[in-house]
């Protein structure tokens, strides 16, 4: 599952196998909320999948906080990616629109290009 974080709300996208995109990219609110519908999301992908999903998200200053709080205390594996990383992967793609879906999509294709580290 990649997750755009922004000032306040995710972009999310989730994929159950490499070029495989699960539904429809929506935003969530980092509100207790949100976070819950958005937990009751990741449930729903591993009822269908028997996997319990990764989450994917740059590194945003402070904006990701309570995101990483949340999943954190409910034992997801959590890997927050570099922006520079990030960057350098989009930057090789023909596409140079800046997008919230189009980014949380590709943290979603970063997870299968790259060998990320979980977050610790």
């Amino acid at each position: 599952v990649g997750l755009d974080v922004a000032k306040g709300e995710s972009q999310v996208q989730a994929f159950l196998e490499k070029k495989k995109p699960y539904k429809r990219s929506f935003k969530v609110a980092h509100t207790i909320e949100g976070l819950e519908s958005l937990h009751q999301y990741l449930r729903e992908i591993e009822d269908l999948t028997g996997i319990r999903p990764p989450v994917v998200l740059e590194s945003t200053g402070h904006y990701h906080t309570p995101v990483v709080q949340y999943f954190e205390e409910r034992g997801y594996l959590l890997i927050i990616v570099n922006p520079l990383i990030s960057y350098r992967a989009k930057s090789s793609s023909l596409r140079k629109v800046k997008t919230d879906l189009i980014d949380a999509r590709h943290l979603c294709e970063l997870y299968y290009k790259e060998d990320l580290e979980p977050y610790k």
